[in-house]
């Protein structure tokens, strides 16, 4: 049974193999692809931040920060200031709890039968925009991240403006999503102390299990985050055994003849990427707690989704209190960009999960560009011996509705992945 997935990013195609009553197996189809990585060869190196952050209307930041940094490798003489990579990162974070929120409140509500409630998810949003546009100028395909920095020049203002667009956002989520005072919501252990409470999330958790979904769309219990910063950490968890060191000589992609879309592996086994894995990485008490009932299901992948904005927006407050407004914002590197010659490796954790952009350069001109999108990770196309994470995560069910909705979970981004 061929079923075409849309309301994503892109579309893509299921083509759902039953036996038995239930699904066997998935082949995953994405059907076209803009070959981004072809068109950037042979360009200038510094074509590539403005080519790179229109991979994706959604996580276009996140494209940018993996290209500048990966053009930055290439010379270990290039340097940024910390407050450059303070502003870069406070980006980011915006980017993610925008996404966040439109990923809940457009995607999650309808898929259970709720009404989509556009407020909740353009007023958050809207705040976001504003505060990527304050350092970033336009958005949502913004270039102010080049080699050496940032073009903008922040001032004591922004920083006022920005405090108080995390403040309406934090605002707005304890009015709205989780109705519980948030430094007893970032502390939580207990999952039964959230859905205890009024709000947004605790409705969805109750729904769940009235539904009986809250143990839908398990998987190899395998999480993987290869970006790192100031809040994330890199690594890996089988269940909760969690190891620091990761390789990235034991990441590989493959050609899959069936799609557009590439797979990709660590030590040749599928991991799972995005909030959920964040937190298992990081060790979130409530995201531990969800996991140590329902597992990697999509129960547990709402709640480290939508929990992950508070923190984001919290952490981004101590981040705006830490900028040295003295400090330059751009250094200008010693080395002539267009003489620039050597490989880098950009990796930044985007809404999705880990995104990772490689670059190789000569004299200034883009001899290879490869891009591994987070898409990639939770669906490649494995077989039916082997599958990938949501193939796995939709195995057994016996309806493709329930299969759309545990698919959907990931979040799925086709434009990104079939770049």
């Amino acid at each position: 049974m061929i079923e075409l997935i849309e309301k994503i990013e892109g579309e893509a195609k299921l083509d759902f193999q039953f036996k038995d009553g239930v699904i066997e197996h998935t082949q995953i189809e994405f059907m076209s692809s803009r070959h981004i990585e072809n068109i950037l060869k042979g360009k200038l190196a510094t074509d590539a931040l403005v080519i790179n952050p229109r991979v994706c209307g959604i996580c276009g930041h996140a494209h940018l920060i993996a290209t500048v940094q990966a053009l930055e490798e290439c010379d270990d003489n290039i340097i940024i200031s910390k407050k450059a990579q303070i502003i870069r990162e406070l980006t980011l974070n915006f980017e993610l709890i925008q996404n966040h929120f439109k990923w809940f409140y457009l995607t999650i509500f309808p898929l259970l039968g709720l009404k989509q409630d556009l407020y909740k998810a353009t007023y958050p949003s809207q705040i976001m925009a504003k505060a990527i546009a304050t350092v970033g100028g336009q958005y949502p395909h913004n270039s102010y991240a080049v080699i050496g920095g940032i073009t903008s020049e922040i001032l004591p203002i922004d920083i006022i403006h920005l405090e108080q667009f995390l403040d309406d956002i934090l605002r707005f989520y304890v009015e709205h999503v989780a109705n519980v005072e948030l430094d007893n919501f970032l502390s939580c252990e207990n999952i039964e102390n959230v859905e205890a409470k009024e709000g947004d999330l605790p409705m969805i958790m109750k729904l769940l299990k009235q539904k009986g979904l809250e143990n839908l769309g398990k998987s190899y219990d395998r999480f993987i985050a290869f970006g790192e910063n100031s809040y994330f950490k890199r690594g890996k968890a089988q269940k909760t055994r969690v190891t620091k060191t990761l390789h990235l000589t034991k990441l590989e992609e493959q050609i899959n003849p069936n799609s557009y879309a590439k797979n990709v592996t660590y030590q040749d086994k599928y991991y799972e990427v995005g909030p959920l894995s964040r937190a298992m990485i990081k060790k979130t008490p409530l995201i531990k707690d969800a996991h140590r009932r329902y597992g990697d299901s999509i129960f547990s992948r709402i709640i480290a989704r939508v929990c992950e904005i508070a923190q984001l927006a919290t952490h981004s407050k101590k981040l705006l209190k830490s900028i040295d407004l003295n400090e330059p914002s751009y250094i200008k590197p010693d080395i002539d960009i267009k003489a620039l010659s050597g490989e880098g490796i950009g990796i930044v954790e985007a809404a999705r999960g880990s995104l990772i952009h490689k670059v190789k350069i000569q004299k200034g001109i883009i001899e290879d560009y490869q891009i591994i999108t987070p898409t990639q990770w939770n669906l490649g196309n494995g077989t039916k011996q082997n599958p990938g994470i949501s193939q796995k995560a939709m195995q057994g069910l016996d309806d493709t509705k329930l299969a759309q909705l545990v698919f959907k979970s990931f979040d799925v981004c086709s434009v990104c992945t079939t770049h």
